[in-house]
């Protein structure tokens, strides 16, 4: 008998298995599914968090193809070269994968595959042992050749074969062990962190957008440090983002009980794991090391915001963002001292041209500030969010009283131009930026107020020169 809350996993699988058992070939699910089955919530079904189940068969991909026709959904074949057909039923994606022993050439990014009937060696070629796990179906046997049980319940991670042959047959493991300690809260053995050490130069072979992907799901595991740590000091980040133990020289003037690394890493677990701010929580300082000059006995990091989100914007392109993510990441780097502009207090118009600044970024802006306080200093640390506070509260009262999610000058460039008779050009463009100043500073004037301002504007102005 299985575990009742095994059920919703059985139901997912049953029918496919049945197939593959009266085609005489055996199915096994493998990969986080079965991980996340022994060890996540046991009010939770386990296949609630995995709509895309993972197999492996000694079927080869023909056979496979056979099978799945007029049962799924829809069938894919991209992967069908590598051994892996993808389909779709009802809600569930199902990836099935000829048993395989694939290995890396050490100057290639792509694997060699070969096809294989034996389980035991298929599991060996995968990452680690706590994902070197099987389910037979429809039994629901647990294969577990490596000790994967074992290292979950000892929270220790290590790789199936020796580390140095596991990562040479795909050195993005190397950054995956970092995601696998953070999310799984696992220890990896000497013999591990060895082997990355000595070969983490090895990651220049896999492609800018495998090393993005898995940096990405670093970002929202509960508590990122752990992985950044790792990544840091085996050098692995000096492979692919060399911005980030580049801030572990510079010692922050305001954070005196941190270096800039040790600062940022604190920033981005504060922050909701929400992907693309705490990208800009892990990018927010690194124009510090930089613009770091000495002044007056003390350090400053002056426009280290600016120098900053250019080094932002060129390293994430380096990384195959898409453009919109590259932008919005960078302007939260941009504007991440935008608060502390305003000392003297929240005057309308300072209110008005933050909101205007971070437009659709002002929620996550003013995370990222609130987070961006990792002081010990309770004092400093309240004052700030007092000021936070502040500031959200202005923000709200304007809004009551305005438009202020989309400021616009009181008249458009027809009316400019009808109002004074002009033509197109740059007369109506200074025009227009006269009349936002003066609603940025003074809130909506009303239609009949602009024109006897702009009146008084091109008089000054002394016509269209």
């Amino acid at each position: 008998m299985f575990p009742e809350r095994l059920r919703p996993l059985v139901d997912a699988t049953s029918e496919l298995s049945d197939r593959f058992r009266s085609a005489g070939h055996t199915l096994y699910l493998v990969g986080g599914s079965v991980r996340d089955a022994i060890v996540a919530d046991p009010d939770v079904a386990p296949v609630e968090g995995h709509p895309d189940l993972d197999f492996t068969t000694d079927a080869r991909p023909d056979a496979i193809e056979g099978l799945l026709r007029g049962w799924a959904d829809a069938v894919w074949l991209q992967g069908k070269r590598f051994g892996t057909i993808a389909a779709i039923r009802g809600d569930h994606k199902y990836e099935i994968t000829t048993h395989r022993a694939e290995a890396y050439h050490p100057d290639s990014r792509k694997p060699e595959v070969a096809f294989g009937d034996s389980i035991r060696d298929d599991l060996a070629r995968r990452d680690f042992t706590v994902n070197a796990m099987a389910l037979r179906l429809p039994e629901l046997e647990l294969i577990d050749p490596y000790g994967g049980l074992d290292d979950l319940a000892e929270k220790r991670l290590r790789t199936p074969l020796d580390p140095d042959v596991s990562f040479a047959d795909d050195p993005l493991r190397m950054l995956r062990a970092a995601r696998f300690m953070a999310r799984l809260g696992l220890e990896p053995t000497e013999e591990l962190v060895s082997a990355v050490r000595d070969g983490h130069d090895r990651l220049a072979i896999v492609s800018a957008e495998r090393i993005r992907d898995e940096l990405d799901k670093i970002m929202v595991v509960p508590v990122p440090s752990t992985a950044l740590w790792f990544i840091v000091r085996t050098g692995l980040a000096d492979e692919f983002l060399p911005e980030l133990p580049g801030l572990a020289l510079e010692q922050d003037p305001i954070h005196r009980h941190k270096d800039v690394l040790g600062h940022t890493l604190a920033v981005v677990d504060k922050t909701s794991p929400d992907r693309l701010l705490r990208l800009a929580a892990l990018f927010h300082d690194v124009g510090k090391p930089r613009t770091r000059a000495y002044v007056d006995g003390g350090v400053t990091f002056h426009h280290h915001e600016v120098v900053g989100a250019r080094m932002t914007r060129k390293r994430m392109q380096a990384l195959r963002y898409p453009n919109d993510e590259t932008e919005l990441v960078t302007e939260l780097v941009n504007l991440h001292l935008r608060f502390h502009t305003y000392r003297l207090g929240w005057t309308d118009r300072a209110v008005r041209r933050y909101v205007r600044d971070a437009g659709p970024l002002l929620d996550r802006l003013n995370e990222l500030t609130r987070c961006d306080c990792t002081t010990r200093n309770a004092a400093k640390a309240r004052a700030l969010g007092y000021r936070m506070d502040e500031l959200v509260a202005r923000i709200a009262q304007l809004r009551e009283q305005e438009e202020l999610d989309s400021i616009r000058p009181d008249l458009d460039g027809a009316q400019v131009m009808a109002h004074l008779g002009i033509p197109p050009g740059r007369a109506v463009g200074e025009a227009l930026a006269f009349l936002l100043e003066l609603r940025m500073d003074e809130g909506p004037l009303g239609e009949e107020e602009a024109f006897r301002r702009l009146d008084l504007w091109w008089a000054d102005r002394d016509g269209p020169n």
